[in-house]
Parts: C-alpha cells; structure tokens; sequence
C-alpha cells in the first residue's frame, strides 16, 4: 500500500470510541448529521475515499459500484447482513467488502427471546390498554397469553443467532426446539431436532422464529403458501431481514387472525412500515434494534476499523465476505 493516509468515509454517526480509533489511523469524514446519503453522494463518496465504512442503510448497487473513476478499494459494513451490497459487482471491481458478525449474536438473540415474550403474553395490547386509560382492574379472563413452557419453537436458519435463541429457549425457558438449516451445523449443546423442510417447521411449530440472510436467494423465501402452514394459536417473529419474507401476506395472516400474532424487528423497505401493519394490535413492532446496546455498537464498529486497519495495512482482514 501507498504511504498516504488512507481516507476513510464514515456514511452514519458512529459511537466516539469508534470516531477516536478511526482518527487515529486514517484520515477521516464524519457524517456527524447523520442523514442518509444519496445515490449521488455514495458515488462521489466512491471517487473521494480509500474506503467507506458504511451500515444497512446505503445501497452500493451494480450502478453505484460501477462509477468511473472510483478510489475505494475497500467497504467495511457496520453490520453482518450484506443484502444492501452487490457483491458479485464489488467482486467483479475487485472491491473487498468486510462484516462485523459474532459480535451482535447474543443481543439479537435476547431480542428475538423479548419479541416470542411480547407476542405470546400481548404485551403491546396490554400496554395500549394501560396508556389508553382503558384498564379497570385485575381480570381472571381478559387478555390472557401462552405460556412457554413445552411448546415449540422452530428456528428457520440455525445459524449464530439462529443458535443462541434457540438455545436460550430450550434452557431457559423449557421449550422444545425443531429446526430447518440448510447444511449440516455440527454439534449442539441443547436439545433441538432438525427438520426435513421448511414447511415441517411452520406446520409443527408455536411459535416460528426467522433467521435467515438477506441475500437475493431468500428473498420472499417464507411466503403465503408457507404462512398459510402455520397453527392458527402459533406467532411469527423476525430479527433477521424483512425482505426474506412475504411481507404482505403476513400481514394478511395477522389481520385475519389466520396466526394468532407476532414481533417483528426487521420489515420489508425500511424505514417505510405499512399503515395496515402499525394499526395491528396482534404484533409488537419494533424499530430494526436487534444489536442496538452501546456495548455491541460499540463492538461492531471497532470490528469495522479493525477490518480498514488490516486492509491498508497489508494484513488479512478478521471477516473478510468478498
């Protein structure tokens, strides 16, 4: 490498022990307003900076990757999904793309354990109630949840935070595991049993939890013919991308009462959440958080400068995709 300061463009507000790591190796361009960059300005950003470091929220499509003139050789995503980056393109352009996965792996999963929680006991409808001023006292008989004990849980995708959910609800929480994986995951250290399809898990499952990639090739994977599988009693979570599932044909399943509710971190063309959804009180919604504790932030950010480090310093990079 060239004996220049590399210049690294940041495209989201970082936490400051981030910021302090980055300045001290590179030179930088903070996006302290933290606005979203447009196609236009991830394009200039392409022809500017050495490497961007980047998050979910800025799409590095074949157009964008295409731009003439470009400078970044390297884009380390603040995140572990790579839905967002075309990476045959950035393959093709000889552009090393980076993730931050392992560190966001327990928080996502205690949040998918606080969504199957919120679902189950109709925690959003309870607040509502409270908040509304509609709450008259104690009742033996209105609103009544599931309890978890010895129900089942079916995890699509039994990968690391596929893993650790299922785990925290077998041990934790006495439920019974069945799950779908495409390839072989080795050894396990709670009771689970593996599924032939899909379609097993939705038909035996309480409660069906998602935990799949966001890449092209899961893309509407879990669709109304799937949906239409499940328990008219069992819920629906997701913490993992919402384009891996049939967004409007959940919401048909809910609004129906087909499947008895859900919780759901992930949606289909965020920020843009669907009137017909926010208006359920059968579904607790929640604003894409999954790793969203200062301690992983935090984690996952300095995984990303360790990523630039390593590349502009000639070494492998810790999590290298592309």
């Amino acid at each position: 490498m060239s004996n220049a300061i590399p210049k690294i463009l940041v495209t989201r507000k970082m936490p400051d022990v981030v910021n302090k790591k980055l300045m001290s190796n590179f030179t930088v361009s903070l996006n302290e307003s933290d606005k979203l960059f447009t196609e236009a300005e991830l394009q200039r950003a392409l022809k500017e900076a050495d490497g961007i470091l980047c998050s979910v929220t800025e799409r590095f499509t074949k157009k964008i990757l295409n731009t003439t003139d470009r400078k970044t050789k390297i884009i380390a995503n603040f995140g572990v999904g790579l839905d967002h980056i075309d990476l045959k393109s950035a393959k093709s352009k000889s552009i090393v793309v980076t993730n931050t996965p392992g560190v966001l792996t327990d928080a996502t999963a205690d949040l998918a354990i606080y969504l199957i929680l919120a679902a189950t006991r109709k925690a959003y409808l309870s607040e509502k109630k409270l908040r509304d001023g509609e709450w008259t006292g104690f009742s033996a008989v209105e609103d009544l949840g599931v309890s978890l004990k010895g129900k089942t849980l079916g995890i699509i995708g039994m990968g690391r935070i596929g893993k650790a959910t299922a785990r925290r609800a077998n041990m934790a929480l006495g439920m019974k595991v069945v799950y779908f994986n495409r390839s072989y995951i080795g050894s396990i250290d709670f009771s689970a049993r593996p599924a032939q399809s899909i379609g097993h898990v939705m038909r035996e499952s309480d409660i069906v939890s998602i935990h799949l990639p966001g890449d092209k090739g899961n893309h509407g994977l879990i669709n109304e013919e799937q949906i239409s599988l499940m328990k008219d009693s069992a819920f629906f979570i997701n913490t993992s991308r919402g384009e891996v599932v049939d967004q409007k044909a959940l919401i048909e399943a809910l609004s129906t009462r087909r499947i008895a509710g859900g919780g759901l971190d992930v949606f289909e063309n965020e920020p843009n959440i669907p009137q017909s959804l926010i208006d359920l009180d059968n579904v607790t919604l929640l604003p894409h958080i999954g790793s969203a504790t200062k301690e992983v932030r935090d984690e996952m950010g300095l995984l990303a400068v360790e990523n630039l480090i390593s590349y502009f310093g000639d070494k492998d990079c810790p999590s290298r995709v592309v």
